[in-house]
């Protein structure tokens, strides 16, 4: 990648976080983790990374809202989505490869977005949710980075938050497609920095 390309056109400017703190963790449920159903790559690893960082989020009392993706039981809602990816209609609401991970399990108060298209907006009340709670800025975590990490996160820029992807604690299952899509987040629709980083500025 040209980063000079960038810089000269004005790309990648900071972003600062302020106001109100929220954290989205996407998608980080059994399917994704299993690199015999959905995952592979560094998911794991970004699962394991978003553990203290969601420990830290609840100590902060950030709002902490999580995503699944969830289909009919009589395929009623399929889509394009699933055109595309024919398996994704096996994650149903009582399916365990729906289920978030046990490590991230969702606390009361802590908002469960069902969604069966990339974004973890679309659709859904995720949007109203955070502005009830004043939110500004949206760390997000999750999976997969290329796909609906991406998606969500432009979608939380075009609704007026900023977007803080951090590197460590959302994975893909290939590596290309994720750091070509932090590059690009980082470039043009949020800040991308590491869980240690971001503890660091706002503790």
């Amino acid at each position: 990648m040209n980063d000079a390309v960038y810089a000269r056109q004005g790309f990648g400017q900071t972003l600062d976080i302020k106001g109100q703190i929220g954290l989205l963790i996407i998608d980080f449920v059994n399917g994704f983790a299993d690199p015999a159903v959905f995952g592979g790559g560094n998911i794991p690893e970004a699962i394991a990374n978003t553990v203290p960082l969601l420990e830290a989020a609840r100590s902060m009392k950030w709002p902490v809202a999580h995503s699944r993706i969830v289909y009919a039981d009589d395929d009623a809602d399929a889509n394009v989505f699933s055109l595309k990816v024919p398996g994704m209609l096996t994650l149903k609401e009582h399916s365990p490869a729906s289920a978030i991970v046990p490590q991230l399990a969702p606390a009361n108060g802590e908002l469960v977005v069902r969604k069966n298209v990339p974004s973890a907006f679309f659709g859904t009340s995720l949007a109203a949710w955070l502005a009830m709670r004043g939110v500004s800025t949206l760390v997000v975590a999750g999976c997969v980075t290329s796909g609906c990490v991406r998606a969500s996160v432009v979608d939380a820029m075009q609704f007026g938050l900023r977007p803080v992807v951090l590197s460590d604690c959302v994975g893909d299952r290939a590596l290309a497609p994720h750091e070509a899509n932090l590059f690009d987040i980082a470039q043009k629709y949020g800040a991308v920095m590491t869980s240690e980083e971001l503890l660091s500025r706002v503790r």
